[in-house]
């Protein structure tokens, strides 16, 4: 009977040269190891900094109070937190409501050449790729910039980037504006790359816009008249002190105008109250086509406006007050139902020079208002239909 026999086991030890090679293997293998999670820890540092620099700057912007602030900290930290070479926003703003309220809120939008607004949707850019399930919503639309398709959002008088991120600004699933991002790395925005983190910023941003404009136009509605559309006295009080501040500063005068509709009780008796309400919204828009935008209008209540000229002397506000003068009795006021009433209007004006900044500029405000206020009632004791200055 055959046995088989059994493997013998090799028990001779391992050459020299094999263990040294495997040796080796496994030191480069550990150093590969090592470095890459060197890697992953610098890159999660990397990653939490930018995390704790863009909660900052959510917190930054949460907190801003005024459309300006919020702007100037969109356009000052977001490129640096985000190593973007240039960044802009453009808003739909139908109508021009917003810049209109805006402006009329002292905003400079000199200072904001990055701040753009569009009319329409469809001037809001590329048509974005809608998301399957909520056709309503748009993704993001990364790639390189392409001049026929991205020059509005960065015109030609700002920095051209090489590759771009166009982000919609979403409020109640209806684009309010648009986020543009651009870089001059090529290679940072592609169509493959994630938009979840950029989807993110940009929400945060849409909200604090809608919020900060809606607060913007509730303190609009606050210094503005409800029958006549110009600011009101509150708003005048406001603006006064401040342009005292900066004539002083800057070393300019400024004029104030102080003006009643003649007779205009007669108005209301014989032809009603809504007459009347007619006859002070075709005086407030006869006084503003005379002015200019730096100027202020506003209704003091009853028949008397008030208008804050900037930068005007007391020569240079008599020939306004000479020009409304004659606008408001040089064409009757036509009402709705065709009824023609002839109108005059009477005014003071008053001039606050750099010899009276000696005052405290609440002193100086009332001076001012004092003065126009009796250089009125000169005009009015004078014959009405006239205009007459305080020295």
């Amino acid at each position: 009977m055959m046995q088989t026999s059994s493997p013998i086991m090799d028990l001779r030890p391992e050459p020299q040269n094999d263990l040294a090679q495997r040796s080796h293997a496994l030191l480069i293998e550990n150093e590969n190891l090592r470095s890459k999670l060197d890697y992953l820890i610098d890159q999660a540092s990397i990653n939490h900094g930018i995390m704790r620099r863009h909660q900052a700057f959510d917190l930054e912007i949460v907190s801003a109070n005024s459309f300006p602030e919020l702007i100037s900290i969109i356009f000052r930290n977001l490129p640096l937190i985000s190593e973007l070479d240039i960044v802009t926003l453009t808003l739909l703003d139908q109508g021009a409501d917003i810049h209109t309220v805006m402006r009329n809120l002292g905003v400079n939008f000199d200072e904001f050449p990055n701040l753009l607004f569009v009319d329409s949707e469809e001037q809001l850019g590329p048509m974005l790729a809608p998301v399957s399930l909520m056709p309503a919503l748009y993704r993001p639309a990364m790639g390189p910039f392409d001049p026929a398709l991205h020059r509005a959002m960065f015109p030609a008088t700002l920095l051209t980037p090489d590759s771009v991120a166009i982000v919609p600004l979403l409020r109640n699933k209806q684009r309010i504006g648009t986020l543009n991002l651009g870089s001059l790395d090529a290679a940072r925005f592609t169509p493959t790359l994630g938009t979840d983190f950029i989807e993110h910023m940009a929400s945060i941003i849409a909200i604090c816009l809608e919020n900060v404009i809606s607060n913007e136009m509730l303190k609009y509605i606050g210094l503005t008249d409800a029958l006549t559309g110009v600011y009101n006295r509150r708003y005048i009080d406001r603006r006064l002190l401040e342009e005292i501040g900066r004539a002083r500063r800057q070393g300019y005068e400024i004029s104030l105008m102080y003006l009643d509709i003649d007779l205009f009780k007669n108005v209301n008796d014989s032809y009603g109250h809504p007459a009347g309400d007619e006859v002070l919204r075709e005086m407030a828009r006869r006084i503003q086509s005379e002015l200019r935008v730096s100027d202020a209008l506003a209704r003091f209540g009853g028949e008397e406006f008030v208008v804050l000229l900037i930068d005007a002397s007391l020569d240079s506000a008599a020939v306004v007050a000479e020009r409304i003068k004659a606008s408001v009795a040089g064409k009757p006021f036509v009402l709705c139902d065709g009824t023609s009433i002839a109108m005059t209007a009477s005014l003071g004006v008053a001039s606050a020079t750099q010899a009276d900044h000696v005052d405290a500029a609440e002193i100086m405000a009332k001076k001012l208002i004092a003065k126009a206020d009796h250089a009125l009632y000169a005009a009015k004791a004078g014959g009405r239909n006239k205009v007459v200055c305080c020295d």
